[in-house]
C-alpha cells in the first residue's frame, strides 16, 4: 500500500485548492493524496453546527448583521470551531499510514504532534493591518492567538508572496528558516496567444475581473472611468465576476461566466485594471499578464511583487481616483507601451508564476525537510 499524504482544505473553492492537490499527486507519484474537506465536517455534526452558530453570534454577531463577514467566514473564525477542527484532524491522522500532512490556507490547524506538517497560504489575518481599513477584516483576539499555533506547529510554512512570508516571521514570531516563499500560479488554462485580435492594444477596452465589487475597488474604477471618457470617449470598460448596477456610457457588465468565456474576454482586452483595496494574491493579475495585458492595480500587500511599476503595468495608491484615471489615460493613449508591458508581463509570469514551478519547489523543500 502506498504511503499517504493527508491534504486538508476548507473546501474545493478556491480553485487553487484542487490545483495544489493535483500538484502533490504529480510530484509525489509514490504516494496517495487523501483529500479531507473540512467544510463537510459540520454537516455530519449537528452539535458542532449548533454550538458553532452560538459562538458566531457571540464573537461576530454585529459584524455578520452589518455584512462585514459572511456566516461561513465567521463560523470558521471562532475559537470553538478552530479547536474542534484541530481535534477532528488529530483523530483522523492518528489512524496512521501518513508520511506527512499538508494544509491549504491558514484558517485552521490540521497538524498532529510527531507527524511532519506543511502549510501553504496566501495570507495571514494580521497582514490585514497593512491595508487601508484593514482592521475591519481582523478576527477576534482569541482566534488570532490560535492562529499563531498554525505556523508554529508546521515544519515549513509556504507562502504565495514575500509580503506574507514577512508577516509570518515578523507578526507571528516564526523562525525565518521555517517560512518559504514559493509563489503560486494562475487558474485559467494556459493561454493560446495565436490569432490575437489585430490591434487589441489600440482598442481601448479596459477589463475588470472580480467578485467583490467594493473590496476590489470597483466604485473607484467606475469613477476613474468617467474621467477617462473625457480624454478617450471611445474607451470601453468590461466588468466580469459581479453585477453592479451601472449606467455609464461604454460600460458592459458581464457577471459570472465560465473560464472559457473569461479567456475570450482577456483576449479582447487592451488593459486590465484591478484597483483593489485589500487582496492577498489575486490570481486574475497573473491571468491577465499571461494574456499579454498591461495591468493597472494598487501598490498594496504583495501586488508590487506581481506587477512591476513601469515595466509590466502601473501601480497606483489605493483609493486615488485621479492617479488611477491618469494611469489608464496614459496606457489607452499609447498602444505600443501597452504591448511592450504586456509582453514583459507574459514573460515574467512564465518564469515566476506557474503551478508546475510552484509544485517543484514545494516538493524539493518538503523532501529536504523529511531527509
Amino acid at each position: 500500500m502506498k504511503p499517504k499524504i493527508a491534504f486538508f482544505r476548507k473546501g474545493p473553492i478556491p480553485i487553487a485548492c484542487q490545483r495544489v492537490a493535483d500538484l502533490l499527486q504529480a510530484n509525489f507519484p509514490g504516494h496517495q493524496v487523501e483529500i479531507i474537506d473540512l467544510k463537510d465536517v459540520p454537516r455530519g455534526r449537528k452539535d458542532l453546527l449548533a454550538r458553532g452558530a452560538l459562538h458566531v453570534v457571540k464573537d461576530y454577531g454585529l459584524e455578520v448583521l452589518r455584512r462585514r463577514k459572511t456566516l461561513s467566514e465567521a463560523f470558521f473564525a471562532t475559537p470553538y470551531v478552530f479547536r474542534e477542527i484541530k481535534r477532528i484532524a488529530e483523530r483522523h491522522l492518528s489512524q496512521g499510514g501518513y508520511e506527512f500532512s499538508f494544509q491549504m490556507l491558514s484558517l485552521f490547524d490540521a497538524s498532529l504532534a510527531g507527524l511532519p506538517h506543511f502549510v501553504y497560504t496566501d495570507h495571514t489575518v494580521l497582514a490585514n493591518l497593512h491595508y487601508p481599513d484593514g482592521e475591519r477584516y481582523l478576527y477576534s483576539r482569541r482566534w488570532i492567538e490560535l492562529e499563531h499555533t498554525i505556523y508554529q506547529h508546521a515544519r515549513l510554512n509556504f507562502t504565495w508572496s514575500e509580503f506574507v512570508r514577512r508577516s509570518i516571521i515578523e507578526q507571528y514570531a516564526c523562525a525565518a528558516e521555517r517560512v518559504v516563499r514559493v509563489y503560486a500560479g494562475y487558474n485559467t488554462p494556459d493561454p493560446d496567444l495565436t490569432g490575437l485580435p489585430a490591434g487589441r492594444w489600440a482598442r481601448k477596452n479596459v477589463l475588470f475581473v472580480g467578485i467583490d465589487w467594493k473590496r476590489k475597488g470597483g466604485p473607484q474604477l467606475l469613477e476613474a472611468f468617467r474621467e477617462v471618457l473625457k480624454t478617450h470617449p471611445d474607451a470601453t470598460l468590461t466588468i466580469v465576476g459581479c453585477r453592479p448596477e451601472v449606467v455609464v456610457p461604454g460600460v458592459r457588465v458581464v457577471g459570472r461566466v465560465g473560464l472559457e468565456r473569461v479567456a475570450a474576454l482577456y483576449r479582447e482586452a487592451s488593459v486590465f485594471c484591478l484597483p483593489t483595496r485589500l487582496d492577498p494574491a489575486p490570481a486574475v493579475l497573473l491571468e491577465a499578464m499571461s494574456y499579454q495585458l498591461p495591468v493597472v492595480t494598487t501598490a498594496i500587500g504583495a501586488l508590487p511583487e506581481f506587477v512591476l511599476d513601469g515595466e509590466t503595468g502601473r501601480l497606483v495608491p489605493p483609493g486615488d481616483v485621479h492617479t488611477l484615471a491618469q494611469a489608464l489615460n496614459d496606457l489607452l493613449g499609447d498602444p505600443q507601451t501597452c504591448r511592450s508591458m504586456g509582453e514583459r508581463g507574459h514573460q515574467r509570469v512564465r518564469e515566476e508564476f506557474t503551478w508546475p514551478r510552484a509544485g517543484v519547489e514545494l516538493r524539493d523543500h518538503i523532501l529536504a525537510s523529511l531527509a
